[in-house]
């Protein structure tokens, strides 16, 4: 294949990907080989590809690759989630365009609809993630709504209703009035807000007087059954055992004492509401309070509230201010801030409702899943999330599981026509559970009815590492043997409780092992100004345009610079035309190899000798950190050891030691050697950025159809040569600072430079580089160095460039001093500060260290400097 003169990530991309697809490189089976095994977090199937997704999947992308590169079974799982909410909106949403209510359709007409829109947008997601690169095996891809999923999840209610875990009750939940159906407390967001204080005037009943209560909820008044005072509170005495009468209803309703008022807030009267606040719903619990509930399902005010029937609940609160304050029943109005709870899913204001809903008792599976993570048998990174687990599950309440949607896994609960009910995997054996329980043969399928609900969406999603390899439906099978418990989940730590949590409660219920052995949590996608990215924001970008801009290699590689784990992410497109830079830097670096010239008569340099002798170390000792952060889940860390290995050392170093001189060929040997060099780092690249490491290793050598990196083996070696590797730092530094002697004294490459060390020659194993790095012409061990010299220090060796009459001695002079000039005040500063004696005595004895280095640094300078400028004027 002929490599193009400019690399260009669209003509490569879709070609290797097709390729990969088509030669299986994705697709695992069981087999003797040790089973790598990640789950995608599956995405909502409403959704499209954003930031969090693009980070997240690379991150995964990079797992499975490298797991695949170390000889291991690598198998990734990717499938879709069903939203249960989400896609319920999108789905009303389209049919209101059409002028279609969802209360004009049956269930089944509707959920026509929803597949429908699933199988129409439901796969676009996971289409978009090949274009990052994800290696998913294709082939087993989910659905949590297909059959053996859905299969699984009514098993599961099935079993945890027959063991008495799960249960229907009325209770106090979280109400979306516009989805029209409860959520966790998981799902709901406190926004801080800065409202009003409403101070309310009760007139005492029987009295000209009047109790005040101080609300941020004026329209819940209709729904007020009690007032409320704590026992101790000197200053609502007189009320004790009194009735007051509710603003504009003129309802008598009574005052009652509980300790649980907080004297402090507002008068230290508590309006007393139980179908509407959760505190209060305890109260009217205790003290046998009746309950009105004035609110519709979807906010409105119901007839039951007898005021503004029919209205909405914030246009109510605007009235009745109005209403109340023409009554004279409004002693004040005063700012108040507070956090008030939003739905994530439609964003609306969380109404507190009661309601009949279905239960999952999480103590026993909270106190099975707790002790594996705290005894770290079930590993976090970071580590920090544990705590907050910890947290969570010691403070567990039962799950609210059912939501009143039709899209998603419906109950499998039917109701009998005397009251009660059975649980069934099917309507059939509900039947037969129906007569058995009612003792009545004669019952028809038309004599029972199936809850309305479905389960929340999570109720699925918990099981899946579990339901993906059939673990539910088929325990104990091949595939669960094999690939269970997985090996890595990468997910963010904003659905530890919705999701990670759950999924190790089920797989320790019905696998008894954990579900995974790491949990990697990801940060928070934000920009470079720290903000959230959002789509309200303005400020998150398309990232298919940032593919098609910078190429996936280097969109992979701009996130995982900035994604240490755990912590929010600063994105800044800069880091992709990074990315985008580091991709041409390789693809030039192969056309320089691919262009040299074997000369198979020609030796091999001393200098490159040298070169091989030190890369192969450096490149080892590479390699062996990069598995060790690996190890460490420091991604992002391994990334920057290879772009540095490959940058740096590699192109900058080892290539201009090894470089052949202007029209000659290179020796075999080295060429060979190079190559080699050239595969490992393609292999060491290849999981951050795997399309331009296969075309390279494509055009290395004529490959076999179906070869491909994505399948080598890492295989390199681990010796490294530490005096090597600490001489060749060493050698770098002298070169460094010869070139610098060529920059400020304006002496052109082709001039020949003498170099002279004073006493000593640290780095003579590397004077064969040096010289053909620096284009010397000779190196000389002298006792001291020649008048005029430029002189440097590395450590405690002096290094001089005898300058002859290449440079303007005047203008070097006055160079030279000004540099003197700032080393001795820079030394003063240092010898004020070991001369105070307070920071002596409290600085650590690392920081005095410091100091005292630099003073000695310092010295050293200054004394060459004085020599060098008397040399100068000497001469």
């Amino acid at each position: 294949m002929e490599l193009a003169s400019k690399y260009n990530p669209a003509d490569v991309e879709g070609k290797w990907y097709q390729y990969w697809m088509q030669h299986k490189l994705f697709s695992s089976k069981p087999d003797g080989r040790e089973p790598y095994t990640i789950v995608i977090p599956p995405p909502n199937v409403t959704g499209v590809l954003h930031m969090g997704h693009m980070l997240n999947n690379t991150i995964q992308d990079i797992l499975i690759r490298r797991a695949r590169m170390e000889g291991k079974n690598a198998c990734w799982v990717p499938g879709t989630d069903h939203a249960s909410i989400a896609t319920e909106a999108k789905v009303v949403n389209k049919l209101a365009a059409q002028g279609i209510k969802k209360t004009d359709l049956t269930r089944d007409e509707f959920l026509r609809h929803a597949w429908d829109w699933t199988e129409e947008h439901g796969g676009i997601i996971l289409k978009q993630l090949r274009r990052l690169g994800a290696s998913c095996d294709w082939d087993r891809t989910a659905f949590t709504m297909d059959e053996t999923r859905s299969q699984s999840v009514l098993r599961v209610f099935n079993d945890l209703h027959d063991k008495g875990l799960i249960y229907r009750g009325v209770r106090m939940v979280n109400w979306d009035p516009q989805a029209l159906t409860a959520v966790s407390d998981e799902e709901v967001i406190y926004k801080e807000e800065h409202g009003k204080l409403y101070y309310l005037r009760y007139r005492v009943e029987g009295e000209d007087s009047y109790a005040v209560v101080a609300t941020t909820r004026p329209e819940t008044i209709m729904g007020d059954v009690a007032m409320c005072i704590n026992p101790n509170d000197p200053k609502n005495q007189h009320l004790r055992g009194k009735k007051v009468i509710v603003p504009l209803l003129n309802r008598v309703i009574p005052v009652i004492e509980d300790e649980y008022v907080d004297i402090e807030f507002g008068t230290g009267c508590l309006k007393v509401t139980p179908a509407h606040d959760v505190n209060d719903y305890m109260l009217g619990e205790k003290y046998n309070l009746p309950i009105i509930d004035i609110f519709n399902d979807n906010g409105t005010i119901s007839p039951a509230g007898e005021l503004y029937i029919g209205m909405d609940r914030f246009d109510v609160r605007k009235q009745i201010v109005a209403d109340l304050t023409a009554a004279g029943l409004m002693e004040k109005e005063e700012p108040y801030t507070n956090k008030v709870g939003y739905s994530e899913r439609t964003n609306v204001v969380i109404e507190p409702k009661l309601s009949m809903q279905w239960f999952l008792k999480m103590e026993h599976l909270a106190e099975i899943a707790l002790k594996p993570v705290m005894d770290d048998e079930l590993k976090f990174y970071p580590p920090k999330y544990k705590n907050t687990y910890r947290h969570w599950m010691e403070n567990i309440k039962d799950w609210n599981i059912s939501r009143q949607l039709w899209w998603g896994h419906r109950i499998p609960a039917w109701f009998l026509p005397e009251g009660g009910y059975v649980v069934a995997m099917t309507e059939q054996e509900a039947l037969e559970k129906a007569k058995a329980k009612t003792g009545n043969p004669n019952l028809t399928l038309g004599d029972i009815r199936q809850d309305e609900d479905c389960l929340d969406t999570w109720f699925s999603s918990w099981l899946w590492p579990i339901s993906l390899f059939n673990g539910i439906l088929d325990p104990g099978n091949e595939e669960m043997k094999y690939y269970y418990p997985t090996s890595d989940l990468v997910t963010g730590p904003d659905i530890i409780f919705f999701w990670v949590a759950r999924m190790i409660m089920a797989g320790y219920e019905y696998e008894g092992d954990m579900p995974f052995r790491n949990v990697y949590f990801t940060g928070i996608v934000r920009d470079k100004q720290g903000r959230k990215m959002s789509k309200s924001l303005g400020n998150s970008p398309d990232p298919l345009e940032l593919i098609d801009r910078y190429g996936a290699d280097g969109v992979r590689m701009g996130m995982m610079l900035s994604a240490p784990a755990g912590n929010d992410i600063l994105f800044d497109d800069a880091l992709c035309e990074q990315g985008r830079n580091f991709n041409n830097k390789i693809w030039n670096a192969f056309r320089l190899i691919k262009g040299w010239t074997i000369d198979e008569q020609a030796e091999i340099p001393e200098a490159s000798k040298l070169a091989t002798r030190w890369f192969e170390s450096i490149q080892n000792k590479v390699a062996v950190e990069v598995t060790d952060l690996f190890g460490k889940y420091r991604l992002s860390e391994a990334l920057m050891a290879v772009y540095k290995l490959f940058w740096d050392e590699f192109s900058s170093w080892y290539l201009e030691m090894i470089k052949p001189a202007y029209g000659q060929g290179i020796d075999r040997s080295t060429y060979a050697t190079t190559i080699c060099f050239f595969d490992n780092l393609l292999k060491l690249l290849h999981p951050f950025m795997p399309f331009i490491t296969e075309e390279l290793w494509q055009q290395m050598y004529e490959r076999e159809e179906g070869e491909s990196i994505m399948v080598q083996h890492l295989g390199m070696d681990t010796y490294v040569d530490e005096e090597v590797v600490a001489g060749f730092d060493m050698a770098k530094e002298v070169i460094s600072n010869i070139r610098n002697i060529r920059l400020h004294k304006n002496i052109a490459q082709k001039e020949p430079l003498e170099l002279q060390v004073v006493g000593q020659n640290p780095v003579s194993y590397f004077s064969a580089a040096i010289t053909k790095m620096c284009n010397l012409s000779a190196i000389t061990v002298v006792e001291s160095k020649a008048d005029g010299a430029a002189s440097f220090m590395i450590g405690t060796t002096e290094y001089a460039v005898p300058l002859g009459n290449m440079i303007d001695v005047e203008a070097e002079i006055a160079r030279m001093e000004a540099e003197l000039k700032h080393k001795e005040g820079f030394l003063q500063g240092v010898l004020k500060k070991l001369s105070n004696e307070k920071f002596v005595n409290n600085a650590p004895a690392a920081v005095l260290d410091m100091e005292r280095k630099k003073q000695a640094d310092a010295e050293s300078i200054i004394s060459s400097l004085k020599e060098s400028i008397a040399a100068l004027r000497k001469g």
